[in-house]
């Protein structure tokens, strides 16, 4: 295993040679830009010192000035690309580096994604700021945000598909530069949200150039008829006017198609610098030689049988940038005029739509596969001290040693154990304020989730069962909905009971149920729910302040098992050990930190 400290090194030495090649690189620029002002003006003034000159040394001068500035151009162009990619190498490790001490805020955090209906997500802060998806995410494409998301959202619950997600993830984490070019490329073009819904939209509609005889046969009719009329004037059959007003007719014809293709263009022209990105994307999938599962069905999306997906990609980016050329209109009005170049780049693009279109969906889904893969497998790399849970097919069991939250810093995080290994089964955690319990409930619910999604947890060890993780944690008022605090308690807890009573295996992580009633009814309440969680064979973890639902292991001392976070009062301190101990607490520091912050407790 490697050390973390050996990935804080590699980040580290990765950032400081990106730098180094990011200082070369604009010195270089630096020159570049000061050789071709020189050449302009060498260019210039030959032209000026010369222009009483013989017409061949004017063009010698131009020449050896001009043309070199020319070639400097593209050489210039090559070089900002460079520096482009520089700089997110640089930025992609420096994220990293941060990341390892605790600061996500350059990642997404997914709050659009926030539901507070939801089964868990929104009680264990899967979505928003400071949330387990900014904590995870290194997505660069909307599909891979997506995936990422809906793998959280709707946890793995068959064991085959979560093991398939750990080969997956194992194959991938050791594979730095392959995950960090993944992210480099997707950062340099990170696009709109909407790119991919209009991209589909557009794969999905009918041509309407190619499927027009009159369109397929205007650009080799222009072509045929320029080159006669200029074959015709340079065998001196016809004037010079003669091909000119050839030219001017074609020009006129192409040109009645213009407006019909900007409507189409408009839609996805702007879209060239994304398929320059998926492009780019699906050729790293193509590199990978991988043997696990995940890795396979990603690459057998992007499979299409005659040629790889990343060259029709790049060949209807380079038709899009073709076309992106008609806004220089001087090019337009010549090319339209000789060749009815419109429409036959629009032609060329809408003959790739009919071979590739329907791959299209799949080769996008295939990069948001990978794109979330290579999060989860970052995930795995800077915290090889993480374990791949064991998943048993056989209900119900939840095993973990030494458990951490993943979101807390690892010097300041006590680690916890758990162990359930029957169905049905429960935990009563009681405990004083600020002890730990919800700390520990969102421990095991936020590693569960990461367990079912196939990801490595917190924790030296883990078991566990995948079924359906169940929260009730964080229960709101809803003024829109006239809804009470406590109504809406019991609608959450209704669904529960709804899903158990369908024949849905769950595991269940209540804090401090029915608040939002008097003691006795609560009491009550509590001990008839609990009591209907057995006879609907649930497994779950109840945290409470009513030391009294310790009694309820009396009545099922197979199934309910007591276990607390204690309060110590010592010299008049009170201090936290935040270990879980076995038994029902024994103290509580409601009054004693009231009598602490002056307010009289009779």
């Amino acid at each position: 295993m490697q050390p973390i400290e050996s990935i804080t090194t590699t980040y580290q030495q990765r950032s400081q040679e990106a730098g180094r090649q990011l200082n070369r690189i604009v010195a270089q620029i630096r020159q570049v830009s000061i050789l071709r002002l020189c050449l302009f003006v060498a260019g210039v003034s030959a032209a000026i010192f010369l222009r009483h000159s013989s017409w061949w040394m004017i063009t010698a001068a131009l020449l050896v000035t001009l043309v070199p500035f020319l070639g400097l151009i593209k050489v210039h162009s090559r070089m900002f690309r460079r520096r482009a990619y520089l700089e997110k190498r640089q930025e992609v490790n420096d994220q990293e580096l941060r990341a390892l001490e605790h600061d996500y805020s350059s990642f997404e955090n997914g709050k659009e994604f926030t539901d507070p209906t939801h089964l868990y997500t929104y009680d264990l802060d899967v979505f928003g700021e400071k949330s387990l998806f900014q904590y995870i995410n290194r997505t660069v494409t909307e599909m891979g945000r997506k995936q990422l998301a809906s793998w959280m959202i709707h946890h793995l619950r068959r064991k085959k598909e979560i093991v398939q997600h750990q080969e997956g993830i194992r194959e991938i984490a050791p594979l730095l530069e392959t995950r960090q070019e993944f992210r480099i490329q997707g950062l340099l073009h990170n696009g709109k949200a909407a790119d991919e819904e209009e991209l589909l939209t557009w794969s999905a509609t009918p041509p309407r150039f190619r499927n027009r005889l009159l369109c397929r046969l205007i650009p080799p009719l222009v072509l045929t008829l320029n080159l006669i009329a200029w074959g015709l004037m340079l065998a001196d059959i016809v004037p010079i006017g003669f091909p000119a007003g050839i030219f001017t007719l074609c020009v006129l014809i192409t040109f009645l198609f213009t407006r019909q293709i900007s409507v189409v263009l408009h839609t996805y022209e702007q879209k060239l610098g994304i398929l320059h990105t998926y492009a780019s994307l699906l050729r790293i999938i193509e590199s990978l030689d991988g043997t696990s599962e995940a890795i396979q069905t990603i690459r057998q999306q992007t499979d299409n049988g005659k040629d790889l997906a990343s060259d029709a990609i790049a060949r209807l980016a380079s038709e899009m940038n073709a076309m992106d050329q008609r806004n220089n209109m001087l090019l337009l009005f010549v090319f339209n005029g000789l060749f009815g170049w419109e429409l036959r780049h629009m032609m060329r693009i809408e003959k790739w739509k009919e071979h590739y279109a329907s791959r299209f969906p799949a080769w996008l889904s295939a990069i948001g596969s990978m794109d979330a893969l290579c999060s989860l497998a970052t995930l795995a790399y800077n915290h090889p001290e993480y374990t791949y849970p064991q998943i048993p097919e056989q209900p119900f069991l939840l095993e973990g040693e030494e458990m951490g939250h993943p979101l807390m810093k690892h010097g300041q995080c006590v680690c916890n154990d758990i162990r359930m290994n029957k169905r049905p089964a429960f935990l009563i955690i009681t405990g004083a304020n600020m002890a730990g319990k919800s700390t520990y409930l969102r421990t095991v619910g936020v590693n569960y989730l990461l367990a079912c999604i196939g990801a490595p947890v917190y924790a030296t060890s883990f078991r566990i069962y995948p079924a359906q993780l169940v929260t009730s944690l964080r229960t709101t008022d809803s003024l829109t909905d006239n809804e009470s605090y406590f109504f809406a308690e019991l609608k959450r807890l209704k669904r529960i009971i709804d899903l158990l009573t369908s024949g849905e295996e769950l595991f269940i992580i209540l804090d401090e149920i029915l608040k939002g009633t008097n003691s006795t009814d609560k009491q009550k309440g509590s001990f008839a729910l609990i009591q209907q969680f057995m006879r609907l064979r649930a497994n779950g973890i109840i945290a409470t302040h009513d030391l009294l639902l310790g009694k309820l292991a009396e009545e099922f001392p197979e199934e309910i098992r007591n276990y607390c976070f204690e309060a110590d009062i010592r010299d008049n301190e009170l201090t936290f050990s935040y270990g879980m101990r076995e038994g029902v607490a024994q103290n509580m520091n409601a009054c004693f930190l009231m009598k602490k912050m002056g307010i009289t407790v009779e």
